[in-house]
């Protein structure tokens, strides 16, 4: 990117897979778009469990070298030691590797990139940028903010998401294969649960869960319990890999369009809040942003930015309204696990089902 480029269409900030399916979305309806990412390379350092659902193979279309291995459907571990599995057929990924075939696919479309790039402030349309200690400004007739949990964007117009819950995970040897990516539910892990996703000979092992106080275990405290337990199991072996954690959404922003502005992804709070699954969200409404960024860019009327989050809400919106409704009873009556968990997991048609007079 040259940067005496001062002006573009569509400026997209953040280069995940929101960000990345929204630039080359926008490209292919003819709009000039550049996209800022913050880090030096796209797709480190990696946050995130690296499951997918096989279905965003065909929606991405960028090849297949980020598959690692490919599991059946998931195994579901109560406290009081039931399991159940759903089969729900789905990829352990690179997810470095898929963000950077994403970005190619973008660039090679036409999208510009600039890396090492933040993006500092926002007036109108003109939003100053900050590379390698330089300060520039670019104007931008739509931004399309797809900047992650703790979204700058989203906090210049007003709408930052703050139920966000920490997750910490560590990659170990396993024992023997698993077909399956594995959950568990135990009290200690409070309002979230802990996982097993099978990578080859390795797995990713981490937990999501409302953050300790009040005397209650740090998550390294509950983390070094839960692979503990995995370990005794003969699940994982006890050798650590190597470790990430992130901050996950737990439920979606109300206006995800404002001015000239539209979020997309983990920005707008589109992962799901019960699962903390969010890659599809991701590339589906970042492909649904770019496309309406473009739209009112060439239309230069900005009112067809609600198109957006109309799209967004009738794809999204019923099964998002259930979980969030879901996550609200988990964490308002978490001392009643073993009775609330099946109205509140999705591997149990009582979750699906009426609870309280929600549906």
């Amino acid at each position: 990117m040259n940067p005496k480029i001062t002006e573009t269409d569509v400026l997209v900030v953040g280069a995940g897979p929101a960000g990345c399916s929204a630039a080359r979305a926008a490209v292919r309806e003819g709009a000039r778009v550049l996209v800022v990412e913050r880090r030096s390379k796209v797709g480190l350092p990696v946050r995130c469990a690296e499951l997918i659902p096989a279905p965003l193979l065909k929606e991405v279309d960028v090849g297949r070298d980020y598959v690692v291995q490919r599991v059946r459907g998931l195994r579901t571990v109560l406290q009081n030691g039931e399991e159940t599995e759903t089969r729900a057929p789905g990829f352990t990924i690179r997810r470095d590797v898929f963000d950077q075939a994403l970005a190619r696919a973008a660039a090679g479309a036409g999208a510009e990139f600039m890396l090492a790039t933040s993006a500092v402030s926002r007036k109108n349309a003109e939003v100053l940028l900050k590379n390698n200690g330089r300060l520039f400004e670019v104007r931008a007739k739509v931004i399309v903010g797809a900047d992650g949990p703790h979204s700058r964007v989203a906090r210049w117009i007003g709408s930052e998401n703050r139920h966000r819950i920490p997750a910490v995970q560590i990659t170990a040897p396993l024992v023997s294969p698993l077909e399956f990516g594995e959950v568990y539910f135990h009290s200690e892990i409070r309002g979230g649960y802990g996982w097993l996703f099978p990578k080859g000979s390795e797995a990713n092992v981490g937990l999501g869960m409302i953050p300790g106080g009040d005397g209650r275990p740090s998550l390294r405290v509950v983390l070094e319990g839960f692979l503990g337990r995995l370990i005794k199991a003969k699940k994982i072996q006890e050798k650590v890999l190597g470790g990430t954690a992130g901050w996950v959404p737990a439920e979606p922003i109300r206006a995800i369009t404002r001015d000239n502005v539209l979020l997309a992804g983990d920005a707008a709070g589109q992962t799901h809040p019960i699962t903390g699954a969010g890659v599809f969200q991701a590339v589906t409404c970042g492909s649904m942003a770019g496309v309406h960024a473009a739209r009112a860019a060439e239309a230069g009327d900005l009112t067809l930015l609600s198109r957006y989050e109309q799209e967004w809400l009738s794809l999204f919106g019923h099964s998002h309204q259930r979980a969030v409704e879901r996550r609200r009873r988990l964490e308002n009556e978490w001392f009643r696990l073993d009775e609330i968990i099946k109205h509140c997991w999705i591997a149990f048609r009582e979750y699906y089902s009426e609870v309280n007079g929600e549906s």
